[in-house]
């Protein structure tokens, strides 16, 4: 395998996943230690919270991403983004189709579902796409998984990086990169991943 297996994978932030989450200090500690890894990226993806409690969030991290020396993506919040002067976003796609590309991205990316979001997505302006969901996931408890061969099907079709997503794991990064993705992302295997 690669030198370090996280470089190929971008960490997707869950609060309610950490273990012991009794205080935002054993979150906090979680995402030191998940930027420490030097992951791909780490999307900050606390869908639950408002924008005002997202922003206070967003100033903490991006500090920490940055002392880490690991990029930080933001989600959802353009205006976020805008007040803090940052670069980095990740939008749903409905979301990017009703808003277009926001102005000062260095990056930007989105969620698909199938090869025309994708396409769709490319044309939109997105920089990557996360595709899923790949496999079975508690996150999306039912809904079968769409399959490597899906996430191939993608790949060939667009000119810009795709992440798999959905019951990510480590040891299914070699299938994954065999598809042509540019690597996956992980919720839950990082959110509870302990120190050593």
């Amino acid at each position: 395998m690669y030198e370090n297996m996280y470089e190929k994978m971008i960490a997707v932030t869950n609060r309610h996943l950490v273990l012991e989450n009794d205080t935002d200090g054993a979150y906090l500690k979680q995402l030191t230690y998940v930027a420490s890894l030097h992951p791909k990226a780490m999307v900050l993806r606390e869908k639950d919270l408002t924008e005002e409690k997202y922003e206070e969030l967003a100033k903490v991290v991006i500090k920490l991403c940055e002392k880490a020396g690991t990029t930080l993506i933001l989600h959802r919040f353009p205006e976020v983004v805008h007040h803090l002067g940052y670069d980095k976003l990740h939008l749903p796609l409905e979301m990017l189709k009703t808003i277009g590309r926001p102005e000062g991205l260095t990056l930007l990316g989105t969620s698909i579902h199938s090869v025309e979001d994708a396409k769709e997505a490319g044309r939109l302006g997105a920089d990557y796409v996360f595709a899923g969901n790949i496999f079975e996931t508690d996150c999306k408890k039912g809904l079968p998984g769409r399959g490597l061969e899906f996430l191939e099907n993608v790949c060939k079709e667009v000119d810009i990086p795709v992440y798999a997503i959905g019951g990510i794991t480590a040891e299914k990064m070699p299938q994954i990169l065999g598809t042509g993705a540019a690597g996956g992302c992980m919720m839950s295997g990082f959110m509870q991943l302990k120190e050593k």
